[in-house]
């Protein structure tokens, strides 16, 4: 039976002696510091082969007593025989030899030191507790030391690495890796068509010059057909924005039609103004006594008094009420009109009161005018669209379209929140200034647009504003 201790400094230096003797098989069966350093009882595989192999030759033997044979004649200078009659022991009685022996070293240790003696349960725990504290980094690519065993020696399975879920910020950077090399990609796709087609491209820069999206100019182009020429093309493109814009100028004009209407929208684009030309021109068809005005702006300075005169000019008694019972009296007043006009408070999108006057507004009768300044840029009147949409069929009415250098950005969001767009006002004049929304004369007028202005892109740019640039949804737009 070979075992060995092996002391050293440190217990990387005694474990590496232990390993230059047994090799790659070596067994640890026990480490603890000394006055020396650091000392490592071990052993080779081969010796508890060995016994294992003696420990089967004994059971065959056992069993063999056990039947009625002949007397077998034992060879006396068998090594199996002799190492059988030495040691005599299993591998249970081989690890009862190791912990005596390690108690008897620990005792006489102990008892040199004055300390306690030490119990096989505490000797259990001492083993438990050390072994974690073996430095087992090598520095040379030789495998692993084996963790202590005291048993017969077993294959031993190869190590698995636990698998680690990716944090939600590695995904997240991969989400945007994948959108931006999709966006990439469709980008040269497009622009390798628009190449190899020049009216595409010439047609796609027409529209963003004009003042329409991205997403809505590349949603038509990429629907046109290859085989148009130039001149087919532009009337292709014109027939689905015309398509597209809805419009009331196949159904009655909203003044003659009447009704209860709120007009809503931020501080500026024109909604007392325009409520005046819509009460001026009801009361030219159907008389003043069919109009009625109420106005919910107490927040800014003079606008009842501005109503009030556009009132006195047409005829009309304009109402001031103050909170959701005077709406709902004054309006209970007014049932018997032809067409009641509410004019309200100009809030931004990111007013906290805008909530209470869309709760205040919040009735079956009342029909919501979101009113649009045409000359504003996409992104607030994308803004100012998401912030006041409600249920049901959205309305509006374009405003201020004599100083809009560009009406293509208004038409742009009209058509892609599928807007129904009910009038457009074109200056100061009451009533004179309304016009009913005419498709057709409206993307041509947008079309018409100037194309110089530093705010063009050249053919060169417009991979830049399709990179990323995200398609309406399909449904969206008739082509």
């Amino acid at each position: 039976m070979n075992i060995q201790r092996f002391t050293a400094p440190t217990a990387r230096e005694a474990l590496a002696k232990a390993r230059m003797t047994f090799g790659d098989g070596t067994l640890i069966l026990s480490n603890r510091p000394t006055a020396s350093g650091v000392e490592v009882v071990a052993t080779g595989e081969d010796t508890l082969e060995a016994l294992d192999r003696d420990d089967q030759a004994r059971q065959g033997q056992r069993q063999l007593e056990a039947k009625p044979a002949p007397a077998m004649t034992v060879n006396p200078n068998s090594q199996v025989t002799e190492d059988t009659a030495q040691l005599a022991m299993s591998t249970l009685s081989f690890q009862d030899y190791v912990r005596e022996r390690m108690l008897r070293r620990r005792h006489e240790s102990m008892a040199v030191n004055n300390t306690p003696p030490l119990t096989p349960e505490r000797l259990e725990n001492a083993l438990a507790t050390r072994a974690p504290s073996l430095d087992v980094r090598a520095t040379s690519p030789k495998p692993e030391i084996a963790p202590i065993q005291v048993k017969k020696a077993a294959p031993r399975a190869p190590l698995v690495q636990p698998s680690v879920a990716p944090s939600q910020g590695i995904v997240d950077e991969l989400h945007a890796m994948k959108a931006l090399i999709e966006d990439r990609f469709n980008t040269l796709t497009w622009i390798g068509q628009a190449r190899q087609n020049p009216i595409h491209s010439n047609l796609m820069l027409k529209l963003i010059r004009s003042g329409y999206s991205p997403a809505l100019s590349r949603t038509i182009m990429e629907r046109m057909p290859e085989d148009l020429n130039a001149g087919e093309a532009v009337r292709w493109v014109t027939d689905v924005l015309t398509r597209n814009l809805r419009t009331d100028s196949a159904s009655t004009a909203i003044h003659e039609q009447g009704g209860t209407y709120a007009l809503v929208g931020a501080t500026g684009v024109g909604k007392t103004t325009t409520a005046a030309k819509l009460a001026g021109l009801c009361a030219r068809t159907h008389g003043p006594a069919s109009v009625g005005l109420i106005t919910l702006d107490t927040y800014r300075v003079g606008a009842h008094e501005q109503l009030r005169a556009y009132g006195r000019m047409l005829g009309v008694v304009a109402h001031l009420a103050h909170d959701r019972a005077a709406l709902q009296d004054l309006l209970g007043l007014l049932a018997n009109k032809k067409m009641v006009l509410i004019d309200t408070t100009g809030l931004a999108p990111n007013d906290t009161r805008k909530r209470d006057m869309m709760d205040m507004l919040n009735l079956p009768e009342v029909n919501r005018l979101l009113v649009l300044n045409a000359g504003a840029h996409g992104d607030t009147l994308d803004d100012m669209v998401s912030s006041f949409k409600t249920a049901g069929m959205q309305q509006t009415i374009l405003s201020k379209t004599d100083e809009a250098a560009k009406i293509g950005p208004a038409l742009d969001a009209v058509i892609r929140h599928q807007l129904v767009l009910r009038g457009v006002t074109n200056g100061q004049k009451v009533p004179e200034d309304w016009e009913r929304a005419d498709a057709t004369n409206l993307i041509a007028m947008s079309m018409r647009a100037p194309s110089k202005s530093a705010f063009d892109p050249q053919t060169t740019d417009l991979g830049f504003f399709f990179a990323q640039s995200t398609p309406m949804k399909p449904g969206q737009l008739h082509a």
